[in-house]
């Protein structure tokens, strides 16, 4: 079976996400209207911007998605508490859903989304990089 190709978009500079502090929000395809990509630990995670409970933005405004402690991100409209790292809902009316994960990747100072060209970050499907 063959691999599905894979295209990148860069999202943002790396500089622009902190440990446990703001994220930044942007946009994919397939119907969803954002998703966002964080720090936590060191590294970089990304998700679609939808709280498992409901099809809700969960960010406080746009790109403040932890909680005070910066240890959980947070739904503003209903409370639900997840791992940054996995996406899992540990406290509130979702507790054990998550959030749909994205594949990121960061390198020289940079994060990119790393999609199947199914997803086509770019709007272009006729494309390769």
């Amino acid at each position: 079976m063959r691999e599905p190709l894979m295209r990148e978009r860069l999202i943002c500079a790396s500089a622009d996400l902190a440990n446990g502090v703001d994220g930044v929000r942007f946009a994919v395809t397939d119907n969803r209207d954002s998703a966002f990509v964080i720090r936590f630990s060191g590294r970089v995670h990304a998700y679609i911007n939808r709280c498992a409970h409901q099809s809700v933005e969960p960010d406080w405004e746009p790109g403040k998605f932890f909680d005070q402690s910066g240890l959980y991100s947070i739904c503003a409209s209903h409370g639900a508490m997840y791992e940054p790292d996995r996406g899992r809902c540990v406290l509130g009316p979702c507790k054990g859903a998550g959030l749909e994960k994205l594949r990121v990747a960061e390198r020289d100072n940079r994060v990119y989304w790393i999609a199947a060209v199914d997803s086509d970050p770019d709007g272009d499907p006729g494309r390769n990089s």
